[in-house]
């Protein structure tokens, strides 16, 4: 599985990026007006010291709604970097932009996905990568995890191609549950990534190794 932060703050990136383990990176409007960041112009640099920073994919996203606006944006997007991949609503006329781009070799993420039929829809009309929100599911008491499990079987049976990524995960065992659901990527905060570190029996037992280490050097 791979790991994607989703944040527009450099220092967590850089963090990400120096463990190891980071994948790409997912981001939206919200995240860069939390860290300051606002205006058109503004926001495209940003999204290319991201690129700067990671190896892989940086999901940068459309603000139009409609199909013109859409491609225009996207194709913007698409040209600050190789990296970049398109992030595009799950609407209507987000799903004609996403055949659009698929036909034009432009990589995609549909976001805010909610349903099977949303999933399904995306990935024939050739998304990237499918981005199932299972933390706001949870929120109103909905099985985030139970629509991964469900695209995963769609997914299976028609051989797509298209990736899922498990979006709006809030925690750790967000993470290791959706690796055992089979969801190609999760995206989350740096905390959740750190988590999987902890255990409290290592960090007793390295206690004991290195109190029984320093009885030796006395």
């Amino acid at each position: 599985m791979k790991f994607f932060i989703d944040t527009a703050n450099l220092d967590q990136i850089k963090e990400a990026q120096e463990l190891g383990v980071l994948d790409g990176v997912t981001t939206n409007p919200s995240l860069m007006a939390k860290e300051g960041i606002t205006g058109r112009d503004n926001i495209l640099k940003h999204y290319v010291a991201i690129c700067d920073l990671v190896d892989g994919d940086v999901s940068a996203e459309v603000n139009s709604t409609d199909l013109e606006g859409m491609i225009e944006e996207g194709e913007e997007l698409a040209a600050l970097h190789d990296q970049i991949v398109v992030k595009i609503p799950m609407i209507k006329d987000g799903i004609k932009a996403l055949k659009y781009f698929s036909d034009k070799g432009i990589r995609t993420n549909c976001t805010l996905v909610f349903s099977v039929g949303q999933a399904l829809l995306a990935a024939k009309a050739g998304a990237t990568y499918v981005s199932p929100f299972i933390g706001r599911l949870d929120d109103i008491s909905t099985d985030g995890l139970g629509l991964i499990s469900d695209i995963r079987l769609v997914y299976d049976n028609y051989a797509f191609e298209t990736q899922i990524l498990a979006a709006s995960v809030r925690h750790t065992m967000h993470v290791i549950d959706c690796a055992k659901l089979g969801a190609d990527v999760m995206t989350g905060p740096l905390s959740a990534i750190e988590g999987l570190l902890k255990h409290p029996l290592t960090d007793s037992g390295l206690e004991k190794f290195l109190a029984d280490y320093n009885k030796g050097n006395q």
